[in-house]
């Protein structure tokens, strides 16, 4: 890393420039990206999903969210890099503490939107320290064993997981962008455009998405910039004659030709980097600046999709139980760890129907390791799983008809009261959350403080969000719907499917998760005097009720446990055999505050 940071330094001097950004992103905002564009990983040793580094001629710092604050300590040199958080120290502040009056930092401007660097530039403009958009991104230019773009093909999603044909969505969002003027529609997020075409692949990891660039238009027609290698003919007899296919390196050509054909066209600004805005202006295009239609639509799913991802975690919930029981057979022997568990879920997903891969990286954290909150083992970190120990584990799968996010806490021999006490704390503030009525119109964030409650009643908390969307066969975290205190303010429409996932985390101790996936629908009492929303919890596995303390559960939150335990046991042991049914039935017994 050491060598790669004064390659880094060269480069700056080399082009005269005072500094450079490295965020943890690609070309098209994606949450995982893909091996080639692991730029922030590859110079500095961070592996979690949200960063960006800055790296000046004589500093470097690198800035995670709450997620990742001890995670960061774990994987990055800190003599080399100061290690800090976005909401407490901005990068903006950061670099205008560390610059000197007309120094020049640079950046790629496929890896930033436009909104961010004007904020960034406004507060730089202060001391005269300017911001330069290069041609060429200069980790590339060090990055000598960089991996290529997956050669992958392209796969269709067929209307029976789809429920809705490709044509039907287009024609439905060009007439959107004809009732706001707009004559085109440019699509960057990889999830927007596999959504809209129907189309899946293998091009990032764990989320099943296709390399490609798109442009709708207000006729429903369609260019869709891809790597013709990608494309058989089995997709494109499905896309048919209006889906023109062009080289994913033409697309900054495609966007010229909007502005020389006097378009109107629709950009959104969080989800499209400052190149696509630059190449727009140079054609003199007009610009609406908006958010990405398809988002929201892709959101409230459609009665196939719903009935799919309730498919899908009935057959997830019998690789998930039959890990538990694993789990509470070996945990205790002191002979398995972390990685041990991340395989063994794993083989007994793959034995699950229309099972595609994992939908991320298993969290698998024993003792303090469950206490980072998107803790990814390695064979340097991996810890036994021990008596006395809690084990976390936070694992979803990817289904040709659904997309599954769940984890579990479990108690290794006997919980202590405390342990009890934090537990019982976060699955109170889960079944608020399950049990939520709410008007039509209300966002997450009106729904939040209902997870959290039962831990601000003693004085603690957890700094992560509660909840957040779930695709169909695509991203397991989606927008733009969410549960969190901070972020959109969308308002949940039915639909829609989240998680609900409180927390609690004792540094160098434990950590505590539960985690469901919800769907969001309309609550069907017609003498409401205003029209609500319900959640239909969708997961299907056991909680640990050895972790439980009923002396602090009211006969109402005891109630929702049990008759969710027995929806467990008589979903899914049908479907065990044997010691595997034995263990799911005493784990779903009803429990009692006497």
């Amino acid at each position: 890393m050491d060598n790669r940071l004064l390659a880094l330094r060269q480069k700056l001097r080399d082009q005269k420039l005072n500094g450079f950004l490295i965020p943890h992103s690609d070309e098209h905002q994606s949450e995982y990206t893909p091996s080639y564009a692991e730029r922030l990983e590859w110079l500095t040793g961070f592996k979690g999903s949200a960063g960006e580094a800055l790296v000046t001629l004589d500093r470097a710092a690198i800035f995670v969210d709450g997620r990742y604050t001890l995670q960061v300590r774990d994987q990055v040199n800190l003599k080399k890099f100061t290690p800090l958080k976005f909401n407490i120290d901005p990068i903006e502040d950061w670099l205008f503490d560390n610059l000197i009056e007309g120094d020049v930092v640079g950046y790629d401007p496929w890896l930033h939107s436009k909104v961010w660097l004007a904020k960034v530039a406004k507060k730089l403009a202060v001391k005269n320290i300017s911001l330069k958009a290069l041609e060429n991104n200069i980790i590339d230019e060090i990055w000598n064993d960089q991996p290529e773009p997956s050669k992958a093909l392209a796969q269709l999603h067929k209307n029976r997981y789809s429920g809705e044909t490709s044509l039907n969505k287009r024609k439905r969002i060009a007439a959107l962008l004809k009732s706001k003027g707009a004559n085109a529609l440019v699509l960057t997020a990889l999830d927007s455009i596999a959504w809209l075409f129907n189309i899946r692949g293998s091009d990032v990891n764990c989320t099943p998405l296709v390399l490609s660039f798109a442009i709708l238009y207000d006729n429903a027609k369609a260019d869709l910039f891809i790597d013709s290698d990608k494309i058989d003919d089995e997709v494109k007899k499905h896309l048919g004659s209006h889906v023109n296919l062009f080289s994913k390196n033409d697309f900054v050509a495609g966007l010229g030709k909007l502005g020389t054909s006097n378009k109107c066209v629709m950009v959104d600004p969080k989800k499209s980097h400052a190149a696509i805005f630059e190449a727009l202006e140079n054609a003199d295009a007009k610009i609406i600046e908006a958010d990405d239609p398809i988002q929201l639509d892709k959101a409230c799913k459609n009665d196939v999709e719903l009935e799919g991802a309730r498919k899908a975690h009935i057959r997830d919930a019998v690789a998930v139980c039959r890990f538990l029981y694993w789990i509470d057979n070996n945990a205790h022997k002191g002979k398995i760890d972390e990685i041990d568990a991340v395989n063994e879920f794993y083989d007994l997903r793959k034995e699950v129907p229309l099972f595609q891969g994992n939908s991320f990286d298993t969290i698998s954290g024993a003792g303090p390791n469950g206490a980072i909150v998107h803790y990814k083992v390695s064979p340097e970190t991996s810890r036994k799983l021990e008596n006395g120990m809690l084990y976390l584990v936070d694992s979803g799968g990817q289904y040709l008809d659904g997309t599954t996010d769940i984890t579990r806490t479990v108690a290794i021999g006997t919980p202590t009261e405390e342990q009890r006490d934090r537990f019982t704390r976060v699955l109170k503030g889960h079944i608020a959350l399950a049990q939520a009525r709410f008007p039509v119109g209300r966002s997450g964030a009106h729904l939040d403080t209902l997870a959290r409650k039962s831990l601000w009643d003693v004085g603690l908390d957890y700094d992560h969000g509660t909840g957040h969307g779930v695709g169909s066969y695509l991203g397991v975290h989606e927008g733009p719907q969410s549960i969190s205190p901070v972020g959109h303010n969308v308002a949940l429409k039915p639909g829609m499917i989240l998680s609900n996932e409180p927390g609690y985390y004792k540094t160098g101790e434990y950590g505590i998760r539960i985690e469901n996936l919800v769907i969001v629908r309309d609550s069907g009492y017609a003498e409401e005097e205003r029209p609500m929303l319900t959640f239909e919890t969708i997961t299907i596995a056991p909680i640990d009720t050895r972790l439980v303390n009923p002396h602090m559960m009211s006969a109402a939150e005891i109630t929702w446990l049990n008759i969710y335990h027995a929806k467990v046991r008589e979903t899914v042991s049908p479907l065990l055999e044997n010691d595997e049914k034995e263990w799911l039935i005493h784990a779903t017994e009803s429990i009692t505050s006497l």
